[in-house]
């Protein structure tokens, strides 16, 4: 198989077609076509489906584009380390992290990176599904407490744990006798919160405390659960990050922290790829970020 037309072939794929793709490389559009005819040719299957307002990959195409996308990536990577002497970080590096974590802390890792690696095009996509670095095209995914996975690598990058919060105007229950039923306190949810739910938490001086919470609103973002308690609708169960200026400020009060384990968020990669120098140096940064695996401010929830 040939090497520069596989590349070509992959340039066309990621840019949606041959004019854009010529636009970004400075070549011809005409000549990346015949390269990806040549390809289509040696491998007696079609790759693109021509002839729309579009560019449409076949299913081998498509096949053949998530296949090679990772390896080509890595060559052009070793070629410039090579080229340059040295590591240099420089080229796109698609991020995918959790909303809370992406809002609240990586906007501003984000920006201190770009300001100090301006060849790297950073990409940081928030979203709460779980993105596969291999199938979705990104070079680093940060999970929330992981499960193994043989085709993933990674370091443990940031702790936190869950709080109990409320307004400061809002009434924390009295704790019942030792075999009453918990005390029922409105409570702000997230949308798929289990009917059942008992909050089991550590008050600041060291008790523990059940409480039953009922359902005052749902809601489907945890980002939208802090804005309505910060109103005084009701208390809820929070991640750290997410209020620790809240708590920090007096704008929300704590009630008490989880009595469960230790959340774990990973930054992980494709174990099959080289650690190029863009995501190094990603990693560094945010090790600088948090140094003691705490969000800055969040000391305020373990106080």
């Amino acid at each position: 198989m040939d090497l520069q037309a596989l590349t070509d072939f992959a340039l066309v794929a990621t840019h949606g077609g041959f004019a854009r793709a010529g636009r970004m490389s400075g070549r011809s559009k005409a000549t990346l076509s015949r390269r990806v005819a040549e390809l289509e040719q040696s491998l007696g299957v079609r790759l693109i489906e021509r002839g729309g307002q579009s560019l449409r990959l076949t299913d081998e195409g498509r096949a053949l584009h998530e296949r090679t996308r990772g390896p080509l990536a890595d060559i052009a990577e070793a070629g410039e380390v090579v080229t340059l002497g040295a590591s240099v970080p420089r080229g796109r590096l698609r991020i995918s992290a959790p909303l809370v974590l992406a809002h609240v802390a990586l906007a501003r890792v984000g920006a201190r990176f770009a300001q100090s690696f301006p060849e790297v095009q950073l990409e940081i996509v928030a979203e709460d599904r779980k993105a596969d670095p291999v199938e979705d095209g990104f070079d680093l995914v940060i999970r929330v407490n992981p499960s193994p996975d043989e085709r993933l690598v990674g370091r443990r990058i940031l702790d936190d744990q869950r709080v109990v919060v409320a307004h400061p105007d809002f009434a924390m229950p009295t704790p019942g006798a030792k075999d009453a039923d918990p005390p029922e306190v409105n409570a702000v949810l997230p949308s798929r919160t289990a009917s059942d739910l008992v909050w089991r938490y550590r008050v600041p001086h060291g008790a523990e405390t059940t409480v039953r919470p009922v359902p005052a609103l749902r809601l489907s973002s945890l980002l939208m659960v802090r804005e309505a308690v910060l109103t005084g609708i009701g208390a809820a169960l929070l991640p750290g990050l997410l209020v620790a200026d809240d708590l920090k400020t007096g704008r929300l009060a704590l009630w008490g922290v989880d009595t469960g384990p230790v959340v774990e968020i990973w930054a992980l990669r494709n174990s099959r790829r080289l650690v190029g120098a863009k995501v190094r140096a990603f990693l560094d940064a945010l090790d600088e970020a948090f140094p003691d695996r705490i969000l800055a401010g969040a000391t305020a929830v373990s106080n």
